[in-house]
């Protein structure tokens, strides 16, 4: 059984096959695509479907597509295929630590969900179900956060940009699904009796220098462990932010210095009261490498344990949550203290673009987003001051 299509460029036919003994009945359309130019021969492609409806509308599809100019041939690979394609040739520009994460979310949320669809045949719908099936359970009954799926969202989104660019099929699928809103975590930064309380805590703590001056510079965990002697001016009063330290994925536990996470350095200025600790830092470096001699390791870290070694950031933040358990702020997090330092610089005086500089954001609206609710208190003392002036003066 077959006829014409309404545009005469191809024919539907219904066909029938046999398969472990089980018999399956589906639609074939078949058109040509010019002809190829080594042999002259007609280039024959076809589109198979469920029903003769949609193979019909398919086929009209490609058709017009064809006599549009903008006809793209199907690709034969699935979507498994075409993200480890993707994965191993067309990462070249990204971080080490950004494609090992790219790679964990094609192998755990990607490839089970989508793997098996051919690319030209994976529709916007498909996606949607994949997104909202993370949202509702994953494994052992947890849901992902909305904040998951939107980065799983953004790999499948880059890795079918690529493949709209190769010429595999028209248009990104991703572009029409819709995304879980992403609630944001009300920030716990501690307040200046928790700081106090804190400072108290830590005297004498072997990470005590490290927690200071991640409390007064709003350093990442991964930039002030991977913080250099090269990168410290103790003269000048500075430091400079290029590096921070990174779990190397796939083995046991191993580290390695990355650049920053906007891969912009920054440079800060240190209250002389950090400098101080900077220089007992060091004074301290000295006497343990006079006093553990060849054992010593000269590794060129600011902080580490008595024999010169790196710090692991995992092992900084179980100390830390030692410490803020025993002052009664157990859900405080070591990724706090940036925050902590980023409140205390605002209702200092600060503006927000030295905060924004100081924190490496890369913009001062991004600042602005995340600490707006205290630049808003900021600007009711303002107006509450301003309110006592008109009093004064009008008294």
């Amino acid at each position: 059984m077959s006829r014409k299509s309404a545009a005469g460029t191809g024919t539907i036919r219904k066909k029938t096959i046999t398969r472990n003994g089980k018999e399956y009945t589906y639609w074939e359309a078949r058109y040509t695509f010019g002809r190829d130019p080594g042999t002259g021969k007609q280039i024959q492609r076809s589109i198979t479907g469920k029903t003769q409806k949609e193979v019909s509308q398919k086929l009209k599809a490609a058709t017009a597509a064809i006599d549009e100019g903008a006809y793209t041939a199907p690709s034969k690979l699935t979507v498994g295929q075409w993200l480890d394609i993707w994965t191993a040739e067309y990462l070249g520009g990204v971080k080490p630590s950004t494609v090992t994460s790219y790679k964990a979310t094609v192998r755990t949320h990607l490839k089970p969900g989508l793997g098996a669809i051919r690319l030209e045949s994976l529709t916007a719908h498909t996606i949607q179900g994949l997104y909202n099936n993370l949202g509702a359970q994953e494994k052992g009954g947890k849901s992902l956060s909305a904040k998951t799926i939107k980065n799983v969202h953004g790999v499948l989104h880059k890795a079918l940009q690529q493949a709209v660019a190769n010429g595999y099929i028209r248009f990104n699928p991703t572009d029409s699904c819709v995304l879980p809103r992403v609630i944001k975590k009300e920030l716990q930064p501690l307040d200046e009796d928790q700081i106090t309380a804190f400072l108290k805590a830590i005297k004498g703590h072997r990470l005590e220098d490290l927690f200071i001056t991640t409390l007064f510079t709003g350093m990442r965990e991964g930039e002030v462990c991977g913080l250099l002697w090269d990168c410290v001016d103790l003269t000048k009063g500075t430091i400079t932010i290029n590096k921070q330290l990174q779990l190397v994925r796939n083995t046991r536990g191993d580290h390695q210095l990355m650049p920053t996470k906007n891969s912009k350095g920054r440079t800060i200025t240190l209250a002389p009261s950090v400098v101080k600790v900077l220089r007992n830092t060091k004074k301290a470096q000295l006497e343990n490498r006079l006093r553990y001699g060849e054992c010593w390791t000269d590794s060129g870290f600011v902080f580490t344990d008595e024999l010169g070694h790196y710090l692991k950031p995992q092992a900084v933040r179980r100390e830390f949550k030692k410490v803020v358990v025993d002052i009664g702020c157990p859900d405080t997090r070591f990724h706090d203290l940036r925050h902590s330092y980023a409140v205390a610089a605002l209702k200092s005086g600060d503006d927000i673009k030295t905060v924004q500089e100081n924190l490496g954001h890369a913009t001062a609206s991004f600042t602005l987003d995340i600490y707006g609710h205290v630049t808003e208190k900021m600007k009711q003392d303002s107006a509450n001051r301003m309110e006592q002036f008109i009093k004064a003066v009008n008294a």
